[in-house]
């Protein structure tokens, strides 16, 4: 059975990532007989995740913005590892949906959402919408487009009890 690219088998993992999560990337897909490959800035040379993997590749300097951050270069690493996945850690570039689609369009397999998947969910409304389109149960509430008060108000009165507007890019109204 062929399985769509994002989703293929792989035998070497690039962690693009520094620390404890890197470590414990690593020690997991050793543990699953992957091939590990981590990633550096010079600052991290002599870090416990560079020594764990299997190949290290330096990214550039210190600052996390040139390396770390740097989507083309994680590529680069990755292409010059020979890696065909990459894992993203926490933080860093882990919800950043170019990075995705950056490792998408270059063949590699993201271990994580696809891009469209975070582009999606990075809306609380749109997420919203498409959970209840899904027929995941929600908490009763309003994720219109409308925000005027008349609308606001129906939409209060439908759902009855105590109720309080919340921005859905704010958190709740004062």
């Amino acid at each position: 059975m062929d399985r769509p690219k994002p989703y293929r088998r792989f035998r070497t993992l690039l962690i693009a990532n520094r620390g404890e999560i890197a470590c414990r990337v690593i020690r997991t897909a050793k543990a699953m007989g992957l091939r590990t490959v981590a990633v550096y800035s010079e600052a991290d040379r002599d870090a416990m995740h560079v020594a764990m993997a299997d190949e290290a590749v330096l990214l550039g300097p210190a600052r996390a913005r040139d390396s770390y951050l740097n989507i083309e270069r994680v590529i680069d690493a990755a292409r010059q590892s020979g890696a065909e996945a990459v894992h993203p850690g926490y933080g860093f570039l882990s919800e950043n949906a170019e990075f995705a689609q950056a490792c998408a369009d270059a063949g590699l397999v993201f271990v994580g959402p696809t891009a469209a998947m975070m582009t999606a969910m990075g809306s609380k409304s749109g997420s919203k919408m498409l959970m209840e389109k899904a027929g995941v149960p929600l908490v009763p509430g309003y994720h219109g487009e409308a925000q005027d008060e008349e609308t606001l108000a129906k939409a209060a009165d439908k759902i009855g009890g105590w109720w309080r507007p919340r921005h859905a890019d704010r958190g709740f109204a004062r």
